[in-house]
Order: structure tokens, then sequence, then C-alpha cells
């Protein structure tokens, strides 16, 4: 794999409970793996540790991960991280923001996020896409509806202006969002695979993994938002 001249931040929100990390590792480590990304593709990033957040000159693109923690909590980092947000969009740096990274964005630019009315979302559940969708540059020849991992209690209740709602699931009305050109976010989790599911579940939750439907199309999705990355910095090489 040809790395890009500016790697991708992987900018992780926290990190997980402890049984779930000596399970399965930590956010970023997800993501490495779904990606198949080497040393040289990416940096990592803990805003909620004091990190400072990368220079958007330094890095091609941004993955924004999920959470344990709550938007509406307004955590010092969080909202740190919301405002890097908004000068990111200013500058047009790709955005990536996934469950509580997509609950950011949203409420980063205006929307507003709480408590999901319909309850907690989790397990491999169908998304529909809306009419008109399949043209954006991620979504092109996805099915109109497909299986997702989740696990959310929190939800963009109102997206942002001039925000576009690209799916929606019969518990959550904004599972995919487009902001502009470079920046979209999934209230899913595309890096999830069935064990990752399971780990991140809790204990003594009903869930077989041989009986889960095909995850494929959410991580279709991750992987052309990395794609799209290593063909801007060759362009602009």
């Amino acid at each position: 794999m040809t790395c890009t001249q500016h790697p991708l931040a992987i900018i992780q929100l926290e990190r997980p409970p402890a049984p779930v990390r000596e399970r399965i590792g930590e956010q970023a480590r997800w993501f490495i793996d779904a990606l198949d990304l080497t040393p040289h593709d990416y940096i990592i990033c803990r805003p909620d540790l004091g990190e400072t957040l990368p220079e958007f000159s330094a890095i091609s693109g941004a993955i924004l991960s999920g959470s344990w923690a709550m938007v509406t909590d307004h955590a010092e980092w969080s909202e740190r991280t919301a405002a890097w947000l908004r000068a990111a969009m200013e500058q047009a740096l790709p955005l990536f923001g996934v469950c509580y990274g997509h609950q950011l964005m949203a409420y980063a630019l205006g929307g507003e996020v709480g408590d999901n009315p319909r309850g907690w979302e989790r397990g491999a559940l169908p998304i529909a896409l809306q009419p008109g969708t399949q043209s954006d540059p991620l979504l092109q020849a996805l099915p109109s509806r497909f299986s997702v991992w989740l696990s959310h209690r929190q939800t963009v209740l109102t997206p942002p202006p001039g925000a576009r709602v690209l799916a929606r699931s019969d518990g959550d009305d904004c599972q995919i969002i487009r902001y502009g050109p470079h920046a979209l976010s999934v209230q899913f989790h595309p890096e999830f695979d069935a064990h990752i599911m399971q780990a991140c579940l809790p204990e003594g939750a009903d869930f077989n993994p041989a009986a889960q439907p095909d995850t494929h199309q959410p991580r279709l999705i991750l992987q052309r938002f990395w794609q799209s990355l290593r063909q801007r910095e060759q362009l602009s090489a």
C-alpha cells in the first residue's frame, strides 16, 4: 500500500472501559486494522489526554472515533475538539466522524445532540439510504438498505444548518450526514466487526456472531474515505 505524503489523523476520543481494552484494544487500533494502515500512514491524537490537535497542513484528513463519553457532558477536550472541527471545516480538511465523532461534528457545526428518544441502538441493524444519495462519492453503488454495527444512546436530534441527511434507520433519523464536499459522518461503526461488537456489548447481552448479517458495506464507506485522501495527496504531489 502506498502511504500518503501527509498522514491520516486518527482522533481517538477517550478510551474504552478496561474489560473492553483487555479484549480488543482501543479505538485507534480498530481503524488501523480496518484500513490495513502502515505506521507511516497515520498519527494518533488523544485530546482527552491534553494532546494538541494536529495542524491542518500536517495531515491529509482526520477520522474522529467513537467514545464511551457523551457529547452533552461538554468535557474540555470535547469542546476543544469541536472548536478544532469548526476551523477544519473552514480549511476544507477531509473529515470522517464515527458515532461520538459523528455527534461531535454535528454539534460543533450547529446541530443538536441529545439522548435518543427511541432508546439504545445496538447490534447489527439495517439503515436506509435516502433517495438520490447514491451519487455521493462514498456511497456510490451501495444498496439502498444494508446492515451496520451500532451502539449508541445519544444521537443527532437536529442536523446542522445546510447539512444533508443521507441515511436513516428505524431508531435514528441521522445515520449519515454530509456537511460539505470534504466532510461526512456516520452514527454507526464501519470499523467494527462481529468480534469488536460483541466485546463492546454489556456482559450477558444476547449476541451470536455467526447469526449476524453481512456488514461489509459500512467498511467500504470508510475505505473509500481513506482512498480519497490518497488520491488527493497524489494530485497535490
